[in-house]
């Protein structure tokens, strides 16, 4: 499977780079998005960013940030560490 994939208007990301990202094993990811543990948020561009899409997953403290373009291609890739609160 590629990283990132479309179906119809979302995108499906491989739990292996959320959970690389995010410090988790792979096989904890699809449960952790289920109960919510894992928050994501998608948002399409507008303007000089049309045609491209930031997926954000935060979980614990730790932000993975993805900027794809229309294929699910990768333009950008960040990760946060913002630690945890007490």
């Amino acid at each position: 499977m590629a990283d990132i994939t479309r179906d119809g208007e979302d995108f499906v990301v491989a739990a292996e780079v959320i959970a690389t990202a995010l410090h988790l094993a792979p096989a904890d990811v699809p449960g952790l998005l289920r109960a919510g543990s894992i928050k994501t948020l998608s948002e399409e561009g507008v303007g000089d960013d049309e045609g491209r899409w930031r997926l954000t997953f935060n979980h614990n403290g730790r932000r993975l940030r993805l900027v794809v373009d229309a294929t699910g291609a990768i333009v950008t890739r960040s990760v946060v560490d913002f630690g945890r609160t007490p």
